[in-house]
């Protein structure tokens, strides 16, 4: 495994860096200011500096450089991964930059698996940034860890499918200009357990589909996100050609939607995490307590090196990661995916909560990223599935491995190198 940046990813690493220090960090406070005067904490598209820093982004060759595919930069994941870490510094960034989930992984359904029409209807505005979107799998009445759960009803009537259930924790749907979502329900709940499921589009105003309410996580709205909300589904009719794939392939084309998803919101939490070691030196260095700075107790320099040591052992096992889905594909990478979605949240949380402590209660704060950032990070040991969930498919594997075998004498792990 060569982890070196060829030539294009350095180009495109110092074209972002640059971006970053020169106009996104600076538009932050900006950003939020005109936000809170537009009235509407979801309204992202109604802050005037976020269509600039578009339009900057697109001038520099920094727009959908996740997709690799046509519409996008091209890249490898291998590729991508450096520059979606140095996107997840800053909140504002990943949407300056098309890059921002749910919008990304939507994209990827529907640039793999959507007819010619679902990509000329919904996909090009999404490429072009025109509109946001949301993916609408969760309910409140079912663990929807076990996707094989979920109840929201998709029943074929003529030219129709009639959509009825309850979605919550729905990212993005706050957002007034998220204008379609895909959701997940079931067609036929008589078939096999994994093809009981579909996928379909059902715009925002389509009659029946109604935004219920904004869910907080900690008491933040989480608007950086465009929200997470909860949906009703009440007799919603949408066009048979609205459907994505075929009948019961929706437990499938989530599975393929999840895998890249997980990979970019590990490569972006290490982001996340830089940033928050850069905060947490210059607190301790700044900040004097008992006659000296408060950088030469002993627990905060161990809170501080165990801090570079934790992230760059997460950053090689993303970009270990990032390489396999390359050269193995997503399949192949399996182990490594659930691996990196178990680590990364702990290991960036265990980070943000040090540097918080070093900042005292101004890290719980607005004054500072941190805690928000931290509300951000804990959620992630949910989105794209539990911690348990992860573990649990992990130590299977592990266990069929080792009852088969396979693994040969002096050797372990899946890919050993």
């Amino acid at each position: 495994m060569d982890f070196s940046f060829d030539a294009r990813t350095e180009e495109l690493r110092a074209t972002l860096l640059d971006f970053m220090h020169a106009h996104v960090e600076p538009a932050e406070p900006v950003f939020h200011d005109q936000l809170e005067s537009s009235g509407d904490p979801w309204a992202w598209d109604a802050a005037p500096v976020l269509g600039e820093l578009r339009t900057e982004a697109r001038r520099r060759g920094l727009w959908n450089l996740f997709l690799p595919g046509d519409g996008g930069a091209g890249l490898t994941n291998l590729q991508y991964a450096p520059l979606a870490e140095i996107s997840g510094r800053s909140f504002l960034a990943p949407a300056t930059m098309n890059c921002a989930a749910p919008d990304t992984g939507n994209m990827e359904v529907l640039h793999s698996f959507g007819t010619d029409a679902q990509k000329d209807e919904w996909l090009a505005p999404l490429l072009s940034g025109e509109i946001r979107s949301a993916f609408a799998m969760t309910e409140p009445d079912v663990a929807s860890s076990d996707a094989t759960n979920i109840e929201l009803s998709i029943v074929r009537d003529g030219d129709h499918y009639v959509l009825n259930g309850r979605k919550w924790w729905i990212t993005g749907a706050m957002n007034p200009n998220c204008r379609i979502f895909i959701v997940m329900g079931k067609t036929d709940p008589s078939a096999d357990r994994h093809r009981q499921q579909s996928m379909i589009l059902a715009p925002r105003d389509a009659p029946g589909l109604e935004v219920k309410r904004a869910m907080h996580v900690f008491g933040y709205d989480d608007h950086d996100h465009g929200g997470h909300a909860e949906l009703s589904f009440t007799d919603v009719r949408v066009p048979v050609g609205n459907l994505i794939g075929e009948e019961g392939a929706g437990f499938a084309i989530a599975q393929a939607r999840l895998g890249p998803g997980r990979i970019h919101h590990c490569m972006r939490s290490i982001g996340v995490a830089e940033r928050a070691i850069e905060l947490m030196c210059a607190r301790a260095s700044g900040r004097v307590a008992f006659g000296r700075p408060i950088a030469d107790q002993g627990v905060v320099r161990d809170w501080i090196a165990e801090s570079r040591v934790r992230i760059e052992q997460l950053r090689l096992l993303v970009l270990k990661t990032a390489w396999l889905m390359d050269t193995v594909g997503n399949r192949g990478a399996h182990t490594e995916i659930q691996a990196i979605k178990i680590a990364t949240p702990a290991t960036v949380q265990w980070i943000l909560d040090k540097a918080i402590q070093v900042h005292g209660a101004g890290g719980l704060s607005q004054d500072f990223p941190l805690a928000a950032a931290y509300a951000g990070i804990r959620t992630l040991r949910f989105a794209d599935g539990p911690d348990e969930v992860h573990k649990n498919a992990l130590a299977k594997s592990e266990l069929a491995r080792r009852a088969a075998d396979v693994i040969r004498p002096g050797r372990s792990g899946s890919h050993p190198v």
